[in-house]
């Protein structure tokens, strides 16, 4: 029913989130992590991107089936009182699950980049031929 909210909200609090940590890095000069080379605000356009990408279909998924309209209260189930009770619950549950479902993803995502950056230069100080 409305289960989309819960990460759109994450997705509005991340984006207001990077947009701080860019003028931040704007201000150090594009300071990027050690590691990667990659700046923080990058890695949460990442997080930004799969949040509202995820939004968006599940909006448009809600549409389709009738659930969300154009018109106020717009979510169907506002419409009677007895069902706002299985939307919230809805929106704990499932929501609240997709969100941080996507948050871990995006986690391993940035751990990957984190541990790939770290093998490349000892990879690159080993000699290829190895002999002398």
């Amino acid at each position: 029913m409305a289960c989309f909210l819960v990460p759109a909200g994450e997705a509005i609090v991340t984006t207001v989130v990077q947009k701080v940590v860019e003028n931040r890095e704007k201000k150090v000069g594009g300071e990027r992590t050690k590691k990667t080379g990659l700046s923080w605000s990058r890695k949460l356009s990442w997080l930004n991107k799969l949040l509202w990408g995820g939004t968006i279909l599940l909006a448009l998924e809600h549409i389709w089936h009738g659930e969300v309209v154009p018109w106020p209260p717009f979510l169907t189930a506002m419409n009677n009182p007895a069902e706002v009770a299985p939307m919230l619950n809805e929106m704990a549950t499932i929501g609240v699950a997709m969100a941080i479902f996507v948050t871990i993803i995006w986690a391993i995502i940035v751990m990957i980049v984190e541990l790939r950056a770290k093998a490349m230069p000892q990879a690159k100080a080993s000699p290829a031929g190895g002999g002398e």
